[in-house]
């Protein structure tokens, strides 16, 4: 149950919590920092495709561009691994050999989900041919399904790839994950990719001081619904001398860094283009700093997250980008002021990830509660540019 703080403590509303996250994750300027350090600060970003990462960073650093991301990544700096809630995320290597650690616990209960199709598996000797398959070299989940099988003949092959992946740190080798140069996923060990060994996970008071620099204010429901964890209430009360205390409007007693930014909560925010699984929507339990009462679950379709749109700070629409255009569907008007913002904003972000291609900015309305892109018949902008 979320603990209740007393009628002391500071209350924080929801446009209060906005614009402290929204500082915190360089989306009310943009930051004047390196690549590494960004996604370092961020504690990742969500990578289920290859572009969200790049469409992450574009809405957030000064000067982006992808060869920022890419280079570090080819240069093994920068790493896709599955960590936080089981899903891919790109770190850099000291976190992707720190972080991934700090989750296992969550990797052992997800195993728990497939223990029918791994009946009668040694998981220790699983570990161990796995661990020889990908390092000989770089397997696909497919391939490394077929070799596993081989050894277990009786047990579901897909239940033996994930197991695979929950027992070791797997990571994506490159090209995965290149700016326009993509391939399959391949699969090799973090330790084998990055040349060194697996490090001890950190004290979870300083992954909690790090969630809070990158998330916070925040609830202890907030960061286990962040890292996928349980049983984080004892780390929190150890660190209580040292942090601040609030309560959001429902009385949730919330921990702060004592210098972190909480700006006044009238501090302008321009519009802002996130991608898919973008971390700002997934890191908390109560994801109202962001999304709005009636559009909680908008954004998702399904298992599928949306591209958003982000005006004053919290969700006001959805987009996409067709071949030839970005398409904006919004959740409601918005003022000639507003929409002209979101439209410099489109092409600002343009510019970063696509410069010399020609486009249309199309706007459009959302059908009503099914969070779905209707035919931009009715664009009220539809103007070629080349940039």
């Amino acid at each position: 149950m979320t603990k209740k703080t007393s009628a002391a403590a500071p209350v924080l509303s929801p446009r209060a919590l906005n614009r402290a996250t929204l500082d915190r994750q360089f989306l009310l300027r943009p930051a004047a920092l390196g690549v590494r350090a960004a996604v370092e600060h961020l504690l990742g970003l969500q990578a289920q495709n290859v572009t969200p990462p790049y469409q992450a960073l574009a809405a957030r650093l000064d000067g982006f561009a992808p060869e920022r991301l890419s280079a570090p990544m080819a240069d093994r700096e920068v790493v896709r691994i599955v960590t936080l809630r089981s899903t891919i995320h790109t770190h850099t290597a000291d976190d992707c050999l720190t972080l991934r650690p700090f989750v296992q616990p969550a990797r052992d209960r997800e195993l728990t989900y497939f223990r029918a199709g791994l009946a009668g598996v040694d998981l220790d000797r699983l570990a161990v041919l796995a661990r020889e398959l990908v390092e000989a070299e770089p397997r696909t989940m497919r391939q490394l399904r077929e070799a596993l099988a081989v050894e277990w003949p009786d047990a579901d092959p897909q239940s033996l790839a994930v197991a695979a992946r929950c027992r070791l740190p797997l990571v994506q080798v490159t090209p995965r994950g290149l700016w326009g140069r993509s391939g399959q996923v391949a699969l090799t060990t973090a330790e084998h990719w990055l040349g060194r060994p697996a490090e001890p996970a950190p004290a979870p008071e300083t992954v909690v001081r790090r969630y809070l620099a990158a998330f916070g204010p925040a609830s202890v429901k907030d960061m286990q619904t962040w890292a996928g964890l349980t049983r984080l209430r004892p780390v929190f009360e150890r660190l209580r001398p040292e942090l601040l205390t609030f309560r959001d409007e429902h009385g949730t007693e919330l921990f702060d860094l004592p210098d972190a930014p909480r700006p006044d909560p009238d501090t302008p925010a321009p519009p802002r283009f996130l991608p898919e699984f973008d971390n700002l929507l997934l890191s908390h339990a109560d994801r109202g700093r962001v999304v709005p009462p009636a559009l909680h679950g908008r954004a998702w379709q399904g298992n599928q997250a949306h591209r958003t749109l982000l005006v004053d700070g919290f969700l006001a629409g959805l987009w996409k980008r067709e071949e030839d255009a970005v398409v904006i569907e919004l959740f409601g008007r918005l003022d000639r002021a507003r929409r002209e913002a979101v439209t410099a904003e489109a092409e600002r972000m343009l510019r970063v990830l696509h410069p010399g291609t020609p486009y249309d900015i199309r706007f459009g309305t959302v059908v009503p509660h099914q969070g779905v892109f209707r035919k931009t018949a009715g664009a009220v902008r539809d103007s070629r540019n080349t940039l």
